[in-house]
């Protein structure tokens, strides 16, 4: 391979690390606007510990975890560090397409997403400190190991054969999913906000404190996941990546379209934060095929992730589950079904892939919900998870962290 290339290669894989990053800030953003301004300090306190400790955490255990060369196709050797290999800044990693150190850059910014997804599921009302340690855990061992299974090489990716398998290119499963289940059992645990649910047990709306800086969070995780999907082309591939960014931009934009139409047959009602969930619903819906699906399968599957937004969020209601962000809905129950339809639409169609899929997301659901749910429920038990009535009541900001999100005092500062 020319150096040009190789050059050309690594510096679009380091532009898709930086989107991916960039993430993070939509992420805390739409957290903190779908939330009451006196929780906002410790939801960004636990996106910038899920961002620091989960990037150590990769470096230390996960990236030799998730990526263990040979082994049983379940488990691989904990070996801290991340030493490059011979030839690892050389044409010779990665087909040329990355170096080593770009390679775990790269990764190492999906790590961190899996945690943050329950973040935005339990806020307002975990303890800081059993949440960092659920972080720890779950980030450091939980992902790399589901990781392994598909994109290390492992029991997922040789399904059916060396040429089929469970497929997830950017990780519906892999990475949303991941979160999603966790999501899911932490929330159950931990139970619902006080005044979500009243004494009928009908679910009413807590509204956010910022619906803009949610919006805001929504355009930017579009924009980052340019870099999430785009970079898992894992070389600047000119035809591939060009399709990559047109299906998950019109997964996104019918995703948008099918929750607020949904949203408006079932309620007569054009609801902001619907549309917002809607967007993300079709992203993390396309993430698992977008390099095999043409344009128009891109806005099936979106349009169809829109609808699952609006009957997700109400069903998670109905189920009494406390959920303020939608992180569910958009991570768990879109991400099955995007990775589900790797099996029905594009290159790989056809019943022995959907059975592959759907073996792949039940594997997954098994050992995320086993380790959550064992995590979760021994913190619990040991050291409780929940604050106090009255922390609630008046805010995590003030009793967590001390301090306010805003200064709206008159005085000099």
């Amino acid at each position: 391979m020319e150096a040009g290339l190789f050059t050309a290669n690594n510096v679009w894989m380091m532009v898709c690390t930086a989107l991916v990053f960039f993430m993070h800030t939509g992420f805390a953003f739409l957290e903190i606007g779908l939330t009451r301004q006196k929780n906002t300090i410790n939801i960004l306190f636990k996106n910038i510990f899920i961002i620091t400790v989960g990037l150590l955490l990769y470096y230390l255990v996960g990236f030799n975890l998730m990526y263990p060369g040979e082994f049983n196709g379940f488990l691989g050797g904990i070996v801290p560090g991340i030493a490059p290999p011979e030839g690892g800044m050389t044409p010779d990693y990665a087909d040329g397409g990355y170096t080593w150190w770009t390679d775990f850059l790269f990764q190492g910014m999906f790590a961190a997403t899996a945690a943050t997804i329950v973040s935005g599921a339990v806020a307002e009302r975990i303890k800081i400190g059993p949440f960092m340690v659920f972080t720890v855990i779950y980030v450091g061992l939980v992902y790399p190991i589901v990781g392994s299974w598909q994109w290390g090489g492992g029991f997922l990716s040789t399904l059916g054969g060396d040429e089929a398998g469970f497929y997830d290119f950017a990780g519906s499963t892999l990475v949303h999913s991941v979160g999603g289940w966790a999501a899911l059992i932490a929330i159950t645990l931990l139970g619902a906000r006080i005044g979500k649910f009243g004494d009928d047990g009908k679910p009413r709306a807590i509204p956010g404190h910022s619906i803009p800086m949610a919006t805001a969070g929504v355009l930017v995780l579009w924009l980052g996941w340019f870099g999430f999907n785009g970079g898992s082309v894992l070389s600047a591939d000119p035809e591939l990546t060009s399709l990559v960014l047109v299906t998950t931009s019109l997964a996104a934009a019918a995703g948008g379209v099918g929750a607020i139409v949904t949203s408006f047959i079932t309620t007569k009602n054009l609801d902001l934060t619907m549309f917002l969930n809607g967007i993300l619903g079709g992203l993390v819906g396309i993430t698992a095929g977008a390099d095999l699906m043409s344009p128009n399968e891109a806005v099936i599957i979106g349009l169809i992730a829109g609808i699952i937004i609006v009957l997700g969020v109400s069903f998670i209601d109905r189920i009494k589950l406390d959920d303020p962000v939608g992180a569910v809905t958009v991570h768990l129950i879109c991400g099955i079904w995007g990775t589900l339809a790797v099996g029905i639409f594009g290159a790989k169609a056809g019943i022995d892939q959907f059975i592959y899929q759907l073996t792949g997301v039940g594997a997954v659901a098994v050992f995320c919900c086993l380790t959550s749910f064992i995590i979760v429920f021994a913190l619990k038990k040991s050291v409780g998870i929940r604050v106090s009535k009255d922390e609630e009541m008046e805010g995590l900001d003030l009793h967590e962290h001390g301090m306010d999100a805003y200064d709206f005092s008159n005085g000099q500062q």
